[in-house]
């Protein structure tokens, strides 16, 4: 299987030979469905509680007599029905979001999106993007000139629109794409499967070094 490769300013330059394993991978709804959802379970920080009718200060007494006031029974003011009172089936901080997921389901899953994304032309490959400085600028440029490519007019326009796939820390790219809200700078070892879910487009840079560091690290 071969890609086209572009460089920054949105001319061939090549191909690249893909492999099988990560982009000719059949599409598994149900199985990204179930990674995806623990993924976001997993991200829960769980801090949200409120406090029972047995948690809520005061409240002992009882507001007014069993019988012979024509009021309706009550035994505490801390009870839901009250305002002031504890909460009914509220969240609580002690509930425990964790799932597990096998290492074995998250790369297939992972690899299931890339394949389906390449399917459907969402998928650019660079040989490179060369920021000398930190400049957003010059980031602009350079979606203007990707956008020039057949099928990406919108890669810098949609709501949620470029992942950015680099295959080692690069600061002044990373930093001259961070004011973009729909753009995102990750390297390729870290990449996950609600990374490539998030985003409409995925542009890996440097193919064939970022697609070696995704096979061998990518556990994430």
């Amino acid at each position: 299987m071969e890609s086209i490769v572009y460089n920054q300013e949105g001319k061939e330059v090549g191909k690249v030979v893909l492999p099988d394993t990560v982009f000719g991978t059949k599409w598994n709804a149900d199985l990204v469905h179930q990674v995806s959802q623990s993924m976001l379970s997993n991200r829960r920080s769980g801090t949200a509680h409120t406090k029972t009718r047995g948690e809520v200060r005061g409240g002992g007494k009882k507001p007014w007599k069993q019988k012979g006031t024509g009021r309706a029974r009550h035994g505490s003011t801390r009870s839901p029905l009250w305002v002031g009172g504890g909460v009914a089936h509220g969240p609580r901080s002690d509930k425990n979001y964790d799932r597990k997921v096998n290492r074995k389901q998250k790369r297939q899953a992972l690899y299931s999106t890339l394949s389906k994304k390449l399917c459907e032309g969402e998928i650019l490959f660079l040989n490179g993007i060369a920021m000398p400085e930190i400049k957003t600028k010059a980031g602009k440029e350079v979606l203007g000139k990707l956008s020039g490519i057949k099928g990406y007019e919108s890669i810098s326009k949609s709501r949620n629109a470029v992942h950015i796939i680099i295959p080692g820390k690069d600061t002044n790219l990373e930093k001259s794409f961070q004011n973009f809200g729909n753009i995102s700078v990750g390297q390729a070892r870290n990449l996950n499967l609600l990374d490539v879910l998030t985003y409409k487009y995925v542009i890996i840079v440097n193919p064939e070094e970022s697609i070696k560091s995704l096979t061998n690290t990518n556990d994430n």
